[in-house]
């Protein structure tokens, strides 16, 4: 019996075990997460909450709100060029602030003309704010860009119900009220003209090079998947949290699985390797 036999035997059993043991070993990590898991107090168990990618879907451009200044104006009045949506709500004071306070920091570095090259649209998935409201969020936003930044580049809408979730299911953006509250992804998305979805941008920090490449992408209607689906395999939203954490069962499982196959197929590559020399030999 060949050498490389010998060594495959006398493994496989350990890795057949280390292989069982592995998923056992990683529920007992993620159980032992404070806080993991759920959806949160007061949420059902099925609910999700969560960022479902829908890259080259469109989002309705019929679709109507109102302006900071109370007009009600279509989605098509407000996306002709490449437009960064942001879902917020108004009187977070939390993730929705942080989100659009790193936009005051980033947006004016930006090569790009607003108003003209691009536009920026807040959106309050909260259909009980008003655009009184909106118009202070804008106020503030805008003072804090110190007049780097024209007014008509970002305007901030409220609507009702059944506009925000246009908007929001056509992108794949689930949220859910929770009280006063609301839990969401951290999330913009960014679209063209015609209201293509074509990129998505995570967190409440971003660099000027992403936005920049976005927006360029929009205008040239190219879509972008980025690393969405290594992401989506590797993490897993955590309404809880608020967050997305790394998926340990799912990643082990399959480096474990490559691992198995790799070392199989150089067991039966080198066994006929071993016979062809033999072979050779005679």
């Amino acid at each position: 019996m060949p050498p490389t036999r010998n060594v495959f035997l006398r493994y496989m059993p350990l890795l057949v075990a280390l292989f069982l043991l592995t998923p056992v070993m990683a529920r007992a990590h993620v159980h032992s997460t404070p806080g993991g898991g759920g959806g949160g107090a007061g949420a059902p168990a099925d609910a999700f909450v969560g960022l479902d990618e829908k890259l080259g879907a469109k989002v309705p451009l019929d679709l109507v709100f109102k302006d900071e200044n109370g007009t009600p104006r279509k989605l098509r009045e407000l996306i002709t060029g490449p437009t960064i949506i942001v879902p917020v709500y108004y009187r977070c004071s939390n993730v929705c602030s942080f989100l659009q306070s790193d936009l005051t920091r980033v947006l004016p570095a930006l090569k790009l003309k607003a108003g003209s090259d691009y536009r920026v649209l807040s959106l309050s998935i909260d259909e009980t704010e008003t655009p009184q409201l909106a118009a202070s969020n804008q106020r503030m936003y805008l003072a804090a860009m110190q007049d780097r930044f024209p007014k008509e580049g970002w305007h901030f809408l409220t609507g009702e119900l059944a506009s925000i979730k246009g908007v929001t299911d056509a992108a794949g953006f689930h949220f859910k009220r929770q009280g006063v509250e609301f839990m969401h992804p951290v999330a913009c998305f960014i679209v063209s003209g015609d209201g293509t979805i074509v990129r998505y941008l995570y967190g409440t920090t971003f660099l000027a090079k992403d936005l920049t490449l976005a927006l360029v992408e929009a205008g040239e209607g190219k879509i972008g998947y980025g690393i969405k689906k290594m992401v989506g395999y590797c993490f897993t939203f955590d309404p809880a949290k608020r967050s997305y954490q790394f998926n340990l069962l799912r990643v082990t499982a399959t480096v474990i699985i490559v691992c198995c196959g790799s070392f199989l197929a150089y067991l039966i590559l080198g066994g006929r390797q071993v016979k062809r020399h033999q072979a050779g030999g005679k």
